[in-house]
């Protein structure tokens, strides 16, 4: 039923499909034509004002203080572990969405160590928000499967609909759902993962966010729709929503700049990443950053973001400048050799290596950060999507594939 990560499923009766496009230009494809459901009616989409940044009393209660004002990413330096995951051993959790399966790789070998079995359509692989456990979302098997990463054992799973991706508000009371074929935002308690609010989004494909400095909004990209919405954290929410200004969009992840001023949305359909203003919501910007623009990672120092191409087989190297246009720019673009479809990783904790998984050739890459040179290429199950480099460096996360602050 599955193909490549593209799911095509019959809910109340409508055919839907999940956010887990394979679309990719000169890539075939068995996802077939469909339509957003219609935008939920809204109390209130004007734009809130925006808040200080780098003021912790204007924080969303409950969230750890901001460490550094002038980046966010200040708690994620290299081996800078905290208790709760210091003696946790170092490993790279790898979700095969058409094996149904997790391969775990040592990254002092590069060998696959474990294969474990999971739900159905694994999609990403994500630390709680207290990092305690890492949670596989088995998108087609409506269930989370958690993982205890100093064990490497599964627990019993949880029943969860549509877990296409997994969020965690910075106060750490709530998980949100990217519930992609069910069109909405699901709000659950970050413990029990019991609902306590279902959001219509009004879009189609909803999958990746980041949090605003303050923790108040996040950012959401729709694939199938091009569409990005803003969300109020604490009253769930659609606070503003918007299309890209381009026909053929595909908005995959989102983030946010060091110095919380600048977001970044990539584009696989548009070849770059869109630089928007998160707080005023106003029309994004688009630079060509290579083809089939997916992932985005930042330097364990704060400098750069690795932005994974995957339809090229890529990788761009983007300098933060704060201040500058466009919040920074390209430095340099390393290249797998031989090819590949570098699609969604994580950092090593020691900042040296870059993983990505290889959508559609049943590999992982281990990527040098000091130069971009490949240093292995792994054969694992098929469809590898979200993995998650763990542990690493942070407070807390906020969910994904691991966004630490």
């Amino acid at each position: 039923m599955t193909t490549a990560g593209t799911l095509v499923c019959t809910l109340g009766g409508l055919l839907t499909i999940t956010a887990c496009s394979n679309e990719e230009p000169g890539r075939p494809s068995a996802r077939s034509a469909t339509s957003a459901a219609p935008a939920p009616e809204e109390k209130d989409t004007t734009v809130q004002p925006a808040l200080p940044h780098g003021v912790n009393a204007n924080a969303l209660p409950g969230m750890p203080p901001v460490l550094d004002p002038n980046d966010l990413y200040a708690a994620d330096r290299p081996n800078q572990l905290v208790d709760a995951v210091k003696n946790f051993p170092s490993r790279v959790y790898v979700p095969n969405t058409e094996s149904d399966t997790v391969s775990v790789i040592d990254p002092a070998t590069y060998q696959v160590v474990e294969t474990i079995k999971v739900g159905d359509q694994p999609q990403h692989v994500v630390p709680s928000w207290d990092l305690k456990t890492l949670w596989v979302n088995n998108d087609l098997g409506n269930t989370l499967t958690p993982l205890d990463p100093a064990t490497g054992k599964t627990g019993p799973t949880v029943d969860v609909h549509d877990p296409y991706n997994l969020y965690f508000t910075p106060d750490g009371k709530y998980s949100v759902v990217m519930a992609s074929a069910d069109h909405e935002l699901v709000f659950r308690d970050a413990q029990t993962m019991k609902a306590v609010k279902h959001l219509p989004v009004g879009c189609d494909g909803v999958n990746h966010a980041d949090f605003s400095p303050d923790g108040r909004y996040f950012i959401v990209s729709c694939e199938f729709d091009g569409t990005l919405l803003k969300v109020d954290t604490e009253k769930m929410e659609i606070i503003g929503r918007q299309k890209l200004p381009r026909h053929h969009t595909m908005p995959q992840d989102v983030k946010i700049s060091p110095d919380g001023r600048t977001w970044y949305i990539a584009d696989m359909m548009s070849h770059g990443v869109w630089v928007l203003d998160g707080d005023a919501f106003t029309t994004p910007k688009l630079v060509k950053t290579g083809s089939g623009a997916h992932g985005l990672y930042i330097s364990r120092d704060s400098k750069y973001m690795y932005i994974s191409n995957r339809g090229e087989g890529s990788v761009t190297l983007w300098e933060f400048t704060p201040g500058a246009e466009n919040g920074g720019r390209i430095n340099t673009k390393w290249h797998i050799p031989g090819g590949g479809s570098p699609d969604m990783g994580g950092v090593s904790a020691d900042g040296k290596v870059l993983w990505l998984s290889g959508r559609y050739d049943s590999e992982v890459y281990a990527i040098d950060t000091a130069d971009g040179h490949l240093l292995a290429r792994i054969k694992v199950g098929r469809g590898p999507h979200g993995l998650a480099v763990y542990p690493q460096p942070g407070r807390y996360s906020l969910g994904h594939t691991g966004i630490f602050r």
